[in-house]
């Protein structure tokens, strides 16, 4: 039976923080390896730097000691105090003090020494002694103090040489395998992944996060802090070719409350492929229709727009490309745009319309982009959009995850806990309010820390950004394989009415 700590992860994680980001292996606890002096001393020596836990019924106290035990040198201690509480908020006091050439931890007639005298640890008898001055810098009463529970633990660096050893392997098989990477079945070349989201969740900053780690330095190309405007998709090229990579990364509008943002129509059409790269999602003017025969429009914008001028008595009309024609004259108080927006979605009369979209130009993946720090806060209205965008994303048979950016901001998060996040507790939670308010499965919230404000790439974001990337790859082959027979001829029909937003 594993040896456990009584140490919470709250409790441990911010002792960690407060050593310098530190990692706890546990070596001794009296309740199992007995209260003597000898047994502690026999498992936690020469174990380089240790942490002393002793639980008393009110308070937790200890000492980190950087050497090893009996060294016989000048040393430093850091005492450390804090009330045991219900809840996660505690004020850990710390004192620190160096040792005049003694050892750091002594063992004499069945007592521990700690520093210069600073804590007598009596473990059989199951209490300790302060100095006046140290307990009054700690917070502690004076007097001896009694304790159920003494334990200690080696401590090594988060981030020490073997991880980040294991870390740099693992991106570099990430890497091997998106570039590697064949969409299902062979019927299509990339794969289409389109982010959905709040505005300001992170959708721009993954885009430019995922180019960043292809291209071996951190990149801006995606517009961040304001509102995308336009539907835009990436092909990222591979840094160390050139050559695309097997996907797309698609972008649009962020999602409002009610009428405001991306609206549902829209959304559908571009899960079915039947909006352009580069189309203007945001406008409040009238939409151009598309017209019935290029010849017949270009000759009413000649009679409309051009004046006509003589040579030989022939009337001849000036010749203009489509492109640079004038527009036609519009019914009063209305103004010419091609834009579309949420409240006038684009229609398949439109211009740039796509008729027949290809499986290639389809979505095959969305992730719904959601920020760690503020996916508790979303209101009502956001909640239930999403909801609703969810159900009809389900509809068009599209797979879908949640992508939890900026955990790198939650509390007592630190850069080496990005090695593996989903082991921290705020990330936990933070996932699994994700699943109750959305209906995410655990498995489909994928959890990534964006690069906003770097200049340089860190291994752990690259691990995160490119694990996430993958299985977004992986949810995409399963859309591939669902696809009914009808579905993988490479044309797609045109749909007979619009879902109406709701």
């Amino acid at each position: 039976m594993a040896v456990t700590t009584q140490l919470t992860w709250m409790q441990e994680k911010s002792l960690q923080n407060c050593l310098g980001g530190k990692q706890f292996s546990l070596l001794y606890k009296a309740s199992v390896h007995g209260f003597l002096d000898q047994y502690l001393l026999q498992r936690c020596s020469n174990q380089g730097p240790t942490i002393t836990v002793i639980y008393s019924e009110k308070y937790i106290i200890g000492a980190y000691v950087k050497d090893s035990y009996e060294k016989r040198n000048k040393g430093s201690v850091i005492f450390f105090a804090f009330e045991r509480t219900q809840n996660s908020e505690f004020e850990i006091r710390l004192f620190k003090t160096c040792t005049n050439g003694q050892s750091t931890v002594r063992d004499c007639k069945n007592t521990l020494y700690y520093g210069n005298d600073d804590l007598y640890l009596y473990i059989y008898a199951q209490y300790i002694e302060m100095k006046h001055s140290t307990t009054k810098k700690i917070g502690l009463p004076p007097g001896h103090i009694s304790f159920q529970e003494c334990e200690v633990f080696r401590c090594e660096d988060l981030l020490n040489e073997r991880k980040i050893n294991m870390v740099t392997a693992l991106r570099e098989s990430l890497l091997s395998d998106v570039r590697t990477y064949n969409p299902r079945g062979g019927l299509i070349h990339q794969i289409r992944i389109l982010l959905l989201g709040p505005i300001g969740a992170g959708k721009s900053s993954f885009i430019n996060s995922v180019k960043s780690v292809f291209r071996g330095h951190v990149t801006n190309q995606s517009v961040m802090g304001f509102d995308t405007k336009q539907f835009r998709t990436y092909s990222i090229k591979d840094g160390k070719d050139g050559n695309p990579l097997p996907f797309t990364l698609c972008d649009s509008m962020g999602l409002g409350e009610k009428q405001q943002g991306l609206c549902m129509q829209d959304i559908v059409y571009i899960l079915k492929g039947h909006i352009p790269d580069r189309y203007q999602i945001s406008g409040n003017e009238t939409e151009m229709p598309k017209p019935a025969s290029w010849l017949e429009e270009r000759s009413s914008i000649h009679a409309q727009c051009q004046p006509p001028f003589h040579t030989d008595q022939h009337l001849v009309l000036q010749p203009v490309h489509w492109a640079a024609a004038p527009p036609r004259a519009l019914p009063e108080g209305t103004t010419l745009n091609q834009n579309f927006n949420s409240v006038k979605p684009i229609t398949p009369s439109h211009l740039n319309y796509i008729d027949s979209p290809l499986l290639k130009d389809r979505i095959h993946c969305v992730a719904f982009v959601l920020n760690a720090n503020t996916v508790g806060n979303l209101s009502y209205e956001m909640v239930a959009n999403i909801k609703r965008i969810r159900r009809e994303v389900i509809k068009c048979g599209v797979v879908q995850v949640a992508l939890l950016t900026h955990v790198e901001d939650l509390h007592l998060i630190t850069k080496a806990d990005l090695i593996d996040p989903y082991k921290c507790m705020p990330v936990k939670f933070k996932v699994e309010a994700v699943h109750r308010e959305f209906g995410f499965p655990l498995s489909d919230i994928l959890v990534v820390s964006n690069y906003t404000s770097e200049w340089e790439l860190c291994l752990m974001k690259d691990v995160l950004i490119l694990s996430s990337l993958k299985q977004m790859l992986w949810a995409a082959d399963d859309f591939l394989e669902d696809l009914p027979p009808e579905g993988t001829d490479g044309i797609l029909k045109r749909p007979t009415s619009v879902i109406p937003n709701v």
